[in-house]
């Protein structure tokens, strides 16, 4: 993992020439140990195939970095996920630790959840204690997959705000609501790398 992280640092410019990273974060704990997760920005589907041409056309991208990490990559998982329409991208104050949330929601799409979603994510973000990023629907991947990545300044801190909303009753009355339309949720701990835009 350390020698996969610190090539990736490395030789990460060559990436970033084709498309921009968004951010680059480790698992600390809630889900398999020794991943890295990361998100790319692209315009559209034929801005992403036109960057896949031009990395395999990339004899330095391939020779520093991918090459030598091909026997450090255990499994690799790729999503296409959109910004839902009521969230924009935002960046943290300062650096802190980030929470990924993973909602697998009921089929049928935001028509069915969405208002109920979004009001139990406000709730949220009402109380102030975490700052939202991003709200991403799946396009390509798991559907009626909804990530959520929240900001903190620590863990501890996220702790005690989690402990604050399960307390309040606006908060209750809104994930109660949201609850009936989930089939399953996993929370990951994330590390923001060295050289990852989102710290």
């Amino acid at each position: 993992m350390n020698e996969f992280l610190e090539n990736m640092k490395k030789n990460i410019h060559f990436r970033t020439a084709h498309s921009e990273l968004v951010g680059c974060w480790s698992v600390e704990f809630g889900g398999r140990m020794n991943k890295v997760f990361h998100i790319w920005k692209y315009d559209n589907f034929a801005h992403r195939t036109k960057v896949r041409k031009a990395l395999a056309k990339d004899k330095e991208w391939q020779e520093q970095f991918l090459i030598p990490n091909l026997a450090l990559i255990d499994k690799q998982e790729n999503e296409i996920a959109y910004l839902v329409p009521w969230c924009k991208l935002e960046k943290p104050p300062k650096e802190g630790v980030y929470e990924l949330v993973i909602f697998q929601m009921k089929p049928g799409g935001p028509a069915l959840w969405g208002d109920a979603f979004q009001r139990a994510i406000n709730a949220h973000v009402n109380l102030g204690y975490s700052k939202l990023i991003g709200v991403f629907h799946t396009e390509y991947g798991a559907l009626n997959r909804v990530h959520v990545l929240w900001w903190n300044e620590s863990a501890d801190s996220r702790a005690a705000g989690r402990h604050q909303s399960h307390e309040d009753p606006r908060v209750v009355v809104a994930v109660r609501e949201s609850v009936n339309y989930l089939v399953s949720q996993q929370n990951t701990l994330l590390i923001p790398t060295s050289f990852s835009p989102l710290k």
